[in-house]
């Protein structure tokens, strides 16, 4: 049986969880003769969201704990005048507000939510509360209090009006996002900003769209909540798509229609990434064959001339094992169970 290690960059669909899309990749490996693979995603994306969900195949899942950690980039829009309980599409409008801010208001009051800040988790959300998810406390209607906890956003902005927007009712259409804050994101519909003809202020209108980049932990629902209710008025989110995971960007992200090509034979090549694509964001070393055998027994390395931190030790092309070096010692934190092409 062949060996499957490495990746697969999903664009999700609305409607599709990530378990639903991990269950599609096994499917498909099924369909293509391939086996039993083992696979797991890289971050939890909603069903009412779309956009770069990391799907890991074999050796790969050892890395998706490090894929829940790294930041993520985002487009989502707001919706003003109303907040729903799930503050999103799905929630039952629990607030009014008849305040639409000016294109002006959102453009100064973005700052107060760059960089570090604490925000409070949505109650529709997985925490854990006294053992319980919070979502299911909340549905069974259970008075829900999060304690706000500390995130990073790395840059908030609108969306340029020479770009374009998506929104769930148009099914989320693709977007192209080059880089980490989303500042070149393009589909095939109009930014929802309003620009009156009587000389009064643009406004934003019902709707704005915006690219943030975050820490892990972001809830961009309690940043879009709180943007509103900054702005005195009150909003949910009406679309939100990620545009990168880690070092996953949309521009790698494939549709459900070409994962299911697999199953009728199309070259699984064609949509996998190799597991070193995940590691691209920390530097590799080099190891020679005496140095790539103690590490996958498990060994230190001593007397390494590279700074500290986080390394992916390889062996030619083959990633052999991530690794941490302190004071010119390497350790192993996960090693990888790859064949060399050397043997």
């Amino acid at each position: 049986m062949v060996s499957v290690n490495g990746w697969i960059i999903l664009d999700k669909p609305l409607g599709l969880g990530s378990t639903q899309a991990v269950g599609a990749v096994k499917r498909v490996c099924r369909e293509a003769g391939l086996g039993k693979v083992k696979v797991g995603h890289g971050g939890t994306l909603d069903p009412l969201a779309t956009g770069v969900l990391p799907i890991a195949l074999g050796e790969a899942t050892k890395l998706c704990g490090r894929m829940l950690d790294a930041s993520k980039a985002y487009a989502f829009t707001v919706r003003f005048g109303e907040q729903t309980d799930t503050l999103d599409l799905e929630g039952t409008v629990i607030a009014t507000s008849p305040v639409r801010p000016t294109l002006a208001e959102v453009e100064a009051v973005l700052p107060r939510f760059s960089g570090p800040i604490e925000q409070v988790p949505p109650v529709y959300s997985a925490i854990k509360v006294d053992g319980e998810r919070a979502y299911d406390l909340a549905r069974a209607g259970e008075a829900v209090e999060l304690k706000s906890r500390a995130v990073t956003i790395y840059s908030l902005a609108i969306l340029p009006e020479t770009g374009r927007g998506t929104s769930v009712a148009d099914g989320g259409a693709r977007a192209v996002c080059p880089d980490a804050a989303g500042r070149h994101l393009q589909d095939n519909s109009p930014v929802p900003l309003h620009h009156p003809s009587d000389g009064s202020p643009p406004r934003a209108g019902e709707e704005i769209t915006l690219i943030a980049h975050v820490s892990k932990g972001t809830y961009i629902r309690s940043l879009a909540r709180d943007i509103a209710l900054a702005l005195g008025s009150v909003g949910h989110v009406t679309m939100l798509r990620r545009l990168k995971a880690g070092p996953f960007g949309i521009e790698q992200a494939i549709s459900l229609d070409k994962l299911n090509e697999v199953g009728k034979g199309a070259p699984l090549e064609n949509v996998l990434l190799p597991l070193e694509a995940g590691l691209v964001d920390i530097p590799a070393l080099n190891l020679g064959p005496e140095q790539a055998r103690a590490i996958r027994q498990g060994r230190v390395l001593a007397g390494l001339p590279h700074t500290d931190g986080l390394y992916w030790a390889r062996a030619g092309d083959v990633p052999v094992a991530l690794v941490e070096l302190f004071g010119g010692s390497a350790t192993v934190v996960r090693g990888f169970n790859l064949p060399d092409v050397a043997e």
